[in-house]
């Protein structure tokens, strides 16, 4: 495991880093050509190349909730957040009332996305509108459902327990530390919604400032002399808890790899983990090759040019391919 930050000294060339250069080319052009806004990749927490400007901000969409996931990681560290609280102990309801059985499901239950709530939740996209069962079909911890209720509740959970905001915690306690350069305030925000009481917690970052979170990861929470998050929660946060069929498998709002099982098109290191955004965003990482992959999707203004999953498994391999 490395503990040294990205973007002190880039690689001198991608053949330096480990990759065939000839390839690596083909690779930032097949990107291109998809459409793609950004690709950035590290080796050995240094810059090898990409394309596309590395300092463009946007959206990170649905990778908040791994962001979000650190920030429990701490908490939780702290005393100020316990995973076997239930949302009775804790409070939590919605505009439409929780019934018993749902106010039974625990922190841990919303943070592996198991809580059985299909109650109505703000920024949902109509796919996940789709997959969610009926109110009340399976109790809390019986069966996984990708579900931004469990989601945006756990911000607030998180919100109540500490004190402090998403927005103001992710900018003291992750963006300062990490030497984000590109991100300022007003950057993070909240989005109420008219469905339920649980705001979205939305942070717009650049590819090089969004590699960063991805190096902490790899790093286990550690950034230079400094444990930002406990080494034993980012273990924890990518040890498989649910099968999520064709992407792999699901731990603390990461996904993860499950018999080699993560993208369409490409078989990954069973240590792959990634983080994931609506239309394109991705946060790549592997531990195991020391490597730290972002791709970034035009989702700011219409019209979008999104980059599908396949798309991106398929990326992926062509870059796997050019290690040597």
């Amino acid at each position: 495991m490395n503990s040294h930050p990205p973007f002190g000294v880039p690689w001198s060339s991608p053949a330096a880093a480990g990759f065939d250069p000839t390839r690596f080319a083909r690779v930032l052009n097949r990107a291109q050509s998809l459409g793609s806004e950004g690709l950035l990749v590290l080796r050995e927490g240094r810059a090898v190349g990409g394309m596309g400007n590395p300092a463009w901000k946007a959206n990170i969409r649905s990778i908040r909730k791994s962001i979000l996931c650190a920030l429990i990681g701490m908490a939780v560290a702290e005393g100020r957040m316990d995973l076997s609280a239930t949302l009775e102990s804790l409070g939590i309801d919605d505009r439409e009332g929780l019934s018993p059985m749902e106010r039974g499901a625990t922190v841990y239950d919303l943070l592996t996305a198991r809580s059985g709530i299909m109650h109505p939740a703000g920024y949902e996209s109509d796919w996940m509108k789709q997959i969610k069962p009926p109110r009340h079909a399976h109790p809390p911890g019986t069966r996984w459902t990708y579900n931004n209720w469990d989601f945006n509740a756990l911000g607030t959970i998180y919100e109540r327990a500490t004190g402090q905001g998403i927005p103001e915690a992710f900018a003291g306690r992750l963006a300062a530390p990490l030497g984000m350069e590109d991100f300022a305030a007003g950057d993070a925000f909240h989005v109420p919604s008219p469905e339920s009481l649980h705001p979205a917690y939305p942070i717009r970052l650049s590819a090089r400032d969004l590699a960063r979170f991805g190096q902490l990861w790899l790093q286990e929470g550690r950034w230079g002399e400094e444990q930002l998050v406990p080494a034993d929660w980012v273990r924890a946060s990518v040890r498989p808890v649910s099968d999520a069929g064709d992407d792999g498998a699901y731990g603390y709002m990461w996904w993860l790899c499950r018999d080699g099982i993560h993208l369409p098109g490409v078989i990954l290191p069973r240590d792959a983990c990634s983080a994931r955004g609506w239309g394109g965003h991705f946060l790549l990482v592997v531990p195991s090759l020391d490597l730290v992959v972002v791709h970034r999707a035009q989702t700011e203004t219409e019209p979008f040019r999104t980059v599908s999953k396949p798309a991106m498994g398929l990326l992926t391999a062509a870059l796997l391919d050019s290690l040597v």
